[in-house]
């Protein structure tokens, strides 16, 4: 997938607010337990109360890297796989930190709420949508994995209309939310009944990891 390619180098000296980027193991949906280095974009208005990266909101509070400090610490992972993330990384114009990735060799993916418009080079999309502010309407066919947190049973009605605007193919996913474990049989259920969907658990933090 190719959004917003340009011919032209990115500016020198160009910046993104970091939280953090590091080196680990995908942790959840289809590429769990796949090494990955992680991106973790700064700035978020979606105000999910259940965020367990609630540090990345204010994009004020992070440093600014310059885009070649970021290509070459992920150019020093093994992995192919780069993973953007935040925070709502769709804040940003991904195109030049992307095309950068990109002409290192790695393939790149995107974790949003859909709640910005898409940009850049983008490899996987992983759409994670969210009540508090819902996916743009334009975001749905480049949707490679719907990942739906449940909270709450109402959920599982809300997972089914926003998988009815992906395209046939898109893995489906119920990820429960780490302090709401008690709805875990109820989705195990839900699974069974609707083979479609597939369950994701955050396996890092069961492992202990980034």
């Amino acid at each position: 997938m190719r959004l917003q390619e340009h011919d032209s180098k990115p500016k020198p000296g160009l910046c993104y607010p970091v939280v953090e980027h590091f080196y680990t193991l995908q942790g959840e949906g289809a590429w769990a337990g796949q090494a990955a280095y992680f991106i973790r974009l700064a700035g978020c208005d979606v105000g999910c109360w259940w965020c367990d990266t609630k540090i990345s909101w204010d994009a004020s509070a992070h440093p600014l890297l310059d885009l070649s400090t970021l290509v070459e610490a992920a150019g020093s992972a093994p992995s192919p796989i780069v993973v953007i993330t935040g925070g709502e990384p769709l804040m940003h114009d991904l195109d030049p930190l992307t095309r950068a990735l990109h002409t290192i060799g790695k393939r790149v993916h995107v974790e949003t709420s859909g709640a910005y418009p898409l940009s850049g080079q983008l490899d996987w999309v992983t759409l994670s949508p969210k009540k508090f502010r819902p996916p743009l309407p334009e975001i749905y066919p480049y949707v490679s994995e719907l990942k739906v947190v449940i909270t709450n049973r109402s959920d599982f009605r809300w997972a089914e209309e926003h998988a009815a605007r992906c395209p046939e193919g898109t893995l489906l996913f119920l990820q429960p939310e780490w302090s709401s474990s008690q709805l875990l049989p109820e989705i195990v259920r839900y699974i069974q009944e609707h083979p479609r969907w597939r369950l994701s658990l955050q396996t890092h933090k069961y492992l202990g990891i980034p």
